[in-house]
């Protein structure tokens, strides 16, 4: 056997004559690394963890003891993975239940026999091989199983759409959207208490929503024209048979999959309102999966072709089921629709079988984690050491400087091209107290930088700053790009990137994809639609008795600026308002750019709105920049007059915003019911906050 094909062992000890007699009994047969520290020893496994097969480690050390690094595996998960076996001369019986505890497989008390030592060893490495063997067989029979169960139901429900007339796909894009809206169901609320498993069985199960159909005759499923009403009573049938034929399959009849498709079968066409059929049940008395089912079918059913109708767009579809066009649904899976709008096509599109989903993946991960008999398998483990190669690839093309910061332990982890640029280790240990990482920035910078990242919560994990770097014995401009990440309530680790730039127009052009990704907006520096979203519905959530207005505007004739001084010059305008804005809001206010030269305000108000309207209004229009009269048109919707949700809102705004352009613009005007019949499209409610040019030519260079 080769050095190479050798099993790697950590051996961590603060004593060097300890680690010299571990190698020295094990080095014939194994590869060694040592760790004078648990905080090495930390670094090591960060680095080399998918390499390190098994870990020696010792109880008492400096700066992090075997405990404090029992409890970094755990925490990371690699524990689950590579098996630890503690050897140290702190053998009190309250310690080794406490390592055991905390994951350990052996311990072995010093001074140690080799042959034990040895034993032991081997024991441990022979019991975690059977056990990856053992994974990778489980996992690729479980997948089998799975697809096989998938296929006889794809198979089964195609032959119901071969009756009907359909396209083929229609099965499974009813899966496939079935399975978004419970995924993002679940992010939002926890109200059904819905597992993982059960969105993989409803999602199944879906396949059989329509199998009562075999029933029905071939000229009434396939009619090209409206149905009588005769012939709809016999189509409605379907749901209460596909029921029935479920019912009576005794043997199976306490399978999970089973009693789903039951409830699926029987009530997807029931409706939120109590208008639908065959039992007339109202909200939440339909199971969840059928209303999540019947939102999926009548998608499917308007942006596909059928012999009784043309296809409508994705657009037009959402359009018609959010207004109500197609029934009543669920208002939390409507938003759900909303949130997932912009993924639909891409999920949708055909695809060849290459493996299990990233979902499916990640679930299947995740499952394996929680259970020592099912953890990831050496095949997991190469394809994320892939991923992990060709992430660093990137970072190399890019020429950015990757780094993650972890607090406990404090260290600091850069990308190969990255610590190569800068002159330091791709590991650094405690770098606050190291002088080639603390020599980078002004002592300013860095206290500066720690107090952003601070300051950052779940929902504004974002911080950029801008600062010089000593590079080569120059000062060099730079712009940091960081997001905080927690684990349980305390900030854990931290990552972020540092694109390298000359000035911040450059740098802007080279963290494009990072911009779009934080929730800030790039121009402007506000908020951009989608954060503001979130807080808005979470203040609304939080405090549902209070006040609201939602303030919607944007420049007059602002495509004059673009044309007459030039796009730049027109971004000059755009961050001017956006400064303004910021100096005339409240701090409890929300501002955001939603897009072009068009913005809102989220205020909670008592009383006096209308002098706070003025009041911001004036400080904003009227002014000049450089030459150009800065004017807007605003549109004002409140709680009081439109229900408290934020799109409801929003499009008030819009509705009163539009009046105001119809009647000469340079002005505001607030939202009341006789609005309601002003003809007025192509605004952001109405197409799902999904950003369009302004009315005004708004655009950003």
């Amino acid at each position: 056997m080769t050095s190479s094909n050798k099993q790697k062992i950590l051996i961590v000890d603060d004593s060097e004559m300890n680690r010299s007699i571990l190698v020295d009994m094990l080095e014939g047969e194994y590869e060694t690394m040592e760790a004078e520290d648990g905080l090495q020893a930390i670094g090591l496994l960060q680095s080399h963890g998918p390499e390190i097969s098994l870990v020696l480690l010792d109880i008492v050390m400096p700066k992090m003891d075997g405990f404090g690094v029992l409890e970094v595996m755990g925490r990371r998960h690699w524990i689950e993975t590579i098996p630890v076996v503690m050897i140290s001369a702190e053998n009190r019986s309250s310690r080794v239940d406490q390592a055991y505890d905390m994951g350990i497989t052996d311990f072995i008390s010093r001074p140690f026999d080799a042959q034990i030592v040895h034993r032991r060893v081997k024991n441990t490495l022979l019991l975690y091989a059977k056990q990856k063997d053992l994974e990778a067989l489980v996992a690729e029979q479980i997948y089998e199983k799975q697809q096989n169960s998938a296929l006889m139901v794809d198979i089964l429900s195609h032959i119901v759409e071969f009756r009907n007339g359909e396209s083929g796909m229609h099965v499974l894009h009813v899966r496939t959207l079935t399975e978004l809206l419970l995924r993002r169901l679940v992010e939002k609320t926890d109200k059904y208490n819905i597992t993982k498993e059960d969105i993989a069985v409803m999602s199944m199960a879906s396949s059989l929503h329509d199998i009562g159909k075999i029933s029905i005759d071939e000229k009434i499923l396939n009619k090209p024209g409206k149905l009588t009403a005769e012939e709809f009573a016999i189509m409605k049938t379907h749901s209460a048979i596909g029921a029935q034929m479920l019912e009576s399959l005794n043997v199976y009849h306490g399978e999970k999959i089973v009693k789903m498709s039951y409830d699926i079968c029987r009530w997807h066409h029931e409706r939120w309102d109590g208008r639908g059929y065959p039992d007339g049940l109202k909200g939440d008395e339909i199971p969840i999966s059928a209303q999540t089912v019947a939102l999926a079918d009548v998608y499917d059913a308007l942006t596909s072709k059928r012999v009784y109708k043309p296809a409508f767009t994705h657009e037009k579809a959402v359009e018609m089921i959010v207004n109500g066009e197609c029934g009543a649904f669920n208002p939390l899976l409507l938003s759900c629709l909303e949130d997932i709008s912009g993924d639909i096509a891409e999920e949708m599109a055909p695809k060849e079988f290459v493996g299990p989903s990233k979902a499916e993946l990640s679930d299947m991960l995740q499952s394996f984690s929680q259970h020592r008999e099912l953890s990831a398998s050496n095949r997991t483990l190469q394809l994320l050491e892939h991923e992990r190669m060709k992430y660093s690839f990137f970072a190399a093309m890019s020429k950015e400087v990757q780094f993650e910061y972890n607090i406990t332990p404090p260290m600091a982890t850069l990308n190969s091209w990255g610590a190569k640029w800068l002159g330091v280790e791709e590991i650094v240990m405690d770098p606050m107290h190291n002088k080639e990482i603390t020599s980078l920035l002004a002592p300013e910078d860095w206290h500066s930088i720690f107090e952003m990242l601070e300051a950052t919560t779940p929902e504004r994990p974002y911080a950029t700053y801008e600062c010089r770097l000593a590079h080569k014995g120059k000062w060099r401009w730079f712009r940091f790009v960081m997001q905080t990440v927690w684990e349980g309530e305390e900030p854990a680790y931290m990552t972020g990137t540092i694109g390298k730039a000359v000035d911040i127009h450059d740098m802007r052009t080279n963290l494009e994809s990072l911009q779009r990704a934080a929730s800030y907006d790039g121009l402007t520096d506000l908020l951009n639609l989608t954060s503001a979203r979130k807080q808005i519905e979470a203040r609304m959530k939080a405090h549902p008795d209070s006040n609201y207005a939602l303030a919607f505007f944007d420049l007059d004739h602002f495509k004059n600026a673009n044309n007459t001084y030039g796009h730049a010059f027109g971004n000059q305008v755009l961050a001017h308002v956006a400064d303004l804005l910021r100096q005339n809001v409240r701090g409890a206010d929300i501002a955001a750019r939603v897009g072009g030269d068009e913005f809102i305000i989220f205020l909670e108000y008592s009383q006096e709105l209308e002098a706070v309207i003025r009041r911001i209004y004036r400080s904003i229009s009227g002014g000049e920049f450089q030459g150009f009269t800065v004017s807007m048109s605003m549109g004002v919707a409140t709680s009081e007059v439109v229900e408290p949700v934020f799109t409801d809102l929003l499009k008030a705004a819009d509705q009163a915003l539009y009046a105001v352009k119809q009647s000469g613009r340079g002005r505001f005007q607030f939202y009341d019911s006789s609005l309601r019949s002003l003809k007025h499209t192509g605004s952001y409610a109405d197409q799902s906050l999904s950003p369009i040019e302004s009315g005004d030519g708004g655009e950003e260079a």
